[in-house]
Order: C-alpha cells, then sequence, then structure tokens
C-alpha cells in the first residue's frame, strides 16, 4: 500500500474514532402511559393496601426512611410532607418517584410499577388528595 492510501486509511480511521467517541445523550424521553382513572380513589381503600404491601417495609418507608408510609401516618407524611401537589399533580414528587421520573421507580429494586399503581396515585392526587 502507498504511504498516501495509508495515510488516507488513518485518517480516516481517525474520523470514525473522533466521531463515535463524540457522540453523547442529552435526552432521555419518558413515555406516559399512564391509565387514566375517572372512578372515586379513596385513600383507606386503594392508595394505602398499595403503600402498606409495597413501601411501608423494613427498611424502607416503615419509619425509618422519610416519609414513613406506614398506616398510622400515611396520609399526613405525603400530605403535608410535601410530596404531594394537587395544583399540578403530576409535578407531585410520590407520582414522580413512582413513574420513575424523578429518579429509579420505585419501590427501589422491585419491576416496574404496574401502571395502574401510578394511575391510582395519580387520580387520588388530581381529586384533591383527600384523607377518605
Amino acid at each position: 500500500m502507498s504511504k498516501k492510501k495509508t495515510g488516507m486509511v488513518l485518517i480516516l480511521i481517525a474520523s470514525i474514532i473522533v466521531t463515535i467517541a463524540s457522540c453523547t445523550k442529552t435526552d432521555t424521553v419518558l413515555i406516559d402511559n399512564t391509565q387514566i382513572i375517572t372512578t372515586t380513589v379513596s385513600f383507606a381503600k386503594d392508595i394505602q393496601p398499595i403503600l402498606t404491601k409495597s413501601c411501608a417495609l423494613s427498611g424502607c418507608h416503615s419509619g425509618s426512611q422519610a416519609p414513613n408510609l406506614s398506616a398510622a401516618t400515611s396520609y399526613n407524611a405525603l400530605v403535608t410532607g410535601g410530596y404531594v401537589n394537587t395544583g399540578t399533580p403530576k409535578s407531585s414528587s410520590v407520582y414522580l418517584w413512582l413513574t420513575g421520573k424523578k429518579a429509579v421507580a420505585m419501590p427501589a429494586g422491585g419491576t416496574n410499577n404496574p401502571s395502574n399503581i401510578n394511575a391510582l396515585m395519580l387520580a387520588w392526587i388530581t381529586q384533591g388528595a383527600k384523607n377518605n
């Protein structure tokens, strides 16, 4: 191979390496496929059982890590703790944590939440986050 061809091949390889090395991810696109729930969502009947089963566990949110989501304190912990925003429900911290938009989807280490859990939480917040 001539020096000219060798030089062109080296330039081509260097260009490819620089191009690949300069590729970066700048945006993550999240698709919101949360179901819309139009029936009344009860904190006691719909939300608390989810919290008890998936969140108020030893080492999670049972008092050892804020917010305490045990049955006796969960409502006050969520509402007065600033985790719920009834004005813009989709920006509520609890909803962002559940959907993985704030960090890893809760519960940590588990599989992704079924959309009905996210939808129930969003519907409850949208309906005014009542202690019903």
